[in-house]
């Protein structure tokens, strides 16, 4: 059996160490010798060293490459290292550059208050003590290590995000598309079943009117078969129609629009349920595009179902308003009330296929309910697209 590996702090550290990029150090001094005896000492460090003998150079440097720390002469002739240092500051991508000012031993403590003004983090004087400064360099490389990996997942999670919110919205479009769809389907079969049933139908009781008055005096034994025909086709024309209906109400489509479907879908449900409803609806029906109103609809149907199966309500208020430029509708019921956790529960798909229609055109729910004091559903949406 193999045994189970551990990971300790160390390994996430060496994990870090590996995945950032390898530091650069700028060596800035005028004088040859002391930048070779820079890259002498430093160079076990395993660390890129890239010399610049003047404060023009250290400047050109500074804006062609990141460094994780710049070893920075003070006296240089002709640029000294506090204007250099400034210079550096000023530019964005060596802003938060960190700067150790290399400095004799005479400086005076108004010049060291001058560098740190000028952006320095630190102060060494020469002669340079080799343990002091590769310690004082080891604390920012680490520092700049760090920096990197975080910056490194900060833009990783970005994009994850990023990718995320793309997956999100290209979902949303293929909901809206299939329900476009699927609305379309519904109009189409309604008007079929409607038209071609509907007339075939009505054909078919034209002839057994026909047939019914043409029937001789020794064939009157037939007349209650034809009364229970008469009665199967009137069955069958009205669930025609009510297949139509549930598939894509004509009431929709017409001039008084969502009002008046609203004001139908809620006698259809008191009737089929027995809970009565009260129904508050503007004069005038609002000038909705189709979308709209499409989506509003099924929302209230949906509503109406979580009523009939979950509620155990005995009545229904509904009340449709109109704002400047949003419609609210408001259904509230009188049952026991819906539990928060069924409000923000992961598998209410009714719920969450109601959230989806609202917000595919720029709307909002909102669900409130208390055990015992029923359940109100409240849907704003604008009057057009925004």
């Amino acid at each position: 059996m193999l045994a189970r590996k551990n990971n300790s702090p160390d390994d996430a550290q060496t994990r870090d160490t590996a995945a950032a990029p390898r530091a650069s150090i700028l060596l800035v001094d005028d004088d040859p010798r002391n930048l070779l005896a820079l890259q002498e000492l430093l160079g076990d460090l395993g660390h890129q060293l890239v010399p610049a003998k003047s404060g023009a150079e250290a400047l050109r440097q500074s804006l062609q490459r990141d460094f994780a720390l710049i070893l920075l002469d003070v006296l240089m002739p002709d640029m000294d290292g506090f204007e250099v240092a400034r210079l550096i500051r000023e530019r964005e991508r060596s802003r938060h550059t960190p700067i150790i000012f290399l400095t004799g031993a005479y400086e005076d403590s108004p010049s060291m208050f001058r560098g740190y003004e000028a952006g320095a983090v630190d102060y060494i004087i020469k002669p340079l003590n080799p343990d002091v400064l590769k310690s004082k360099i080891a604390v920012f490389i680490e520092l700049y290590r760090k920096s990197a990996v975080l910056s490194r997942e900060i833009a990783e999670r970005k994009q994850a995000e990023e990718q995320l919110r793309q997956s999100e919205e290209r979902l949303r479009a293929l909901t809206a598309r299939l329900q476009s769809v699927r609305e379309e389907e519904r109009t189409t079969i309604s008007r079929e079943i409607h038209d071609e049933l509907g007339q075939s139908l009505t054909g078919l009781k034209m002839d057994l009117t026909w047939l019914a008055n043409h029937v001789k005096g020794e064939q009157k034994h037939l007349a209650p078969k034809f009364k229970s025909m008469f009665g199967l086709i009137d069955e069958t024309i009205q669930s025609v129609r009510r297949i139509a209906s549930g598939l894509r109400p004509e009431v929709l489509d017409e001039a008084e629009g969502l009002t008046a479907a609203i004001a139908w879908q809620a006698r259809h449900f008191q009737m089929r349920t027995g809970i009565r409803c009260k129904v508050d609806l503007p004069a005038e029906s609002p000038v909705l595009d189709q979308e709209r109103s499409t989506a509003t609809f099924r929302i209230f149907q949906e509503v109406l179902t979580n009523v009939a199966r979950h509620a155990e309500a005995t009545r229904l208020d509904v009340s449709m308003k109109l704002d400047t430029d949003r419609l609210r509708l408001e259904v509230k019921d009188n049952g026991k009330g819906i539990p928060d956790s069924a409000v923000r529960g992961p598998k209410s798909l009714g719920l969450l296929g109601m959230h989806e229609r609202a917000t595919l055109i720029g709307g909002k729910i909102d669900i409130t309910g208390a055990p015992g004091k029923g359940t109100k559903v409240t849907l704003s949406i604008p009057l057009t697209a925004e």
